[in-house]
């Protein structure tokens, strides 16, 4: 079992086998006094929906590295269903960005809006050291799966910077 996960980290993995969705319904207890599905809930969300999709790709337990962006675009309403949607945009050695969309379904309209977009970064870990181990490298094909590898260097290299002092 270890040889054949350590030719897979060698080999790689396409984009396609990180993708990740996720829904649930809104029920009160997660709305705000308006109504409104809590921001806290939404983060909650991404971090899980984004922490499968590390997950699929990396074949390991993963941990929560940084949330780098989430833009909070339209509010979700109390009875609609949250669709998260989850992939792997790049990886390093042993830290991966993972993207997540997060979408608001109407169930009497059937209006969809796009809520939410977030990048949280992960650590591949080993299940018995608990150190970073190395994660298997992104494939990538399409033209939008290159421009998201594309921005996420760019986000790392801020992240870093801002991590470390450098301007």
């Amino acid at each position: 079992m270890k040889r054949k996960n350590a030719e897979n980290a060698r080999e790689g993995k396409p984009v396609g086998a990180s993708r990740s969705e996720m829904t649930e319904i809104v029920l009160p207890a997660q709305t705000n006094p308006l109504g409104k599905l809590l921001g806290g809930h939404v983060m909650h969300l991404v971090d899980m929906a984004a922490a499968m999709a590390a997950h699929r790709h990396s074949g390991s337990y993963v941990v929560t590295a940084s949330v780098d962006y989430i833009d909070f675009r339209n509010p979700v309403s109390l009875g609609e269903i949250v669709i998260l949607k989850s992939q792997v945009n790049r990886v390093f050695h042993t830290s991966l960005e993972v993207g997540v969309e997060v979408y608001s379904e109407n169930v009497l309209t059937g209006e969809k809006k796009h809520t939410t977009t977030a990048y949280v970064t992960f650590v591949a870990i080993d299940e018995h050291t608990r150190l970073p181990k190395p994660v298997p490298p992104l494939l990538v094909n399409t033209e939008e799966e290159k421009k998201r590898f594309r921005e996420a260097g760019k986000r790392r290299e801020v992240r870093l910077a801002l991590r470390y002092g450098k301007k």
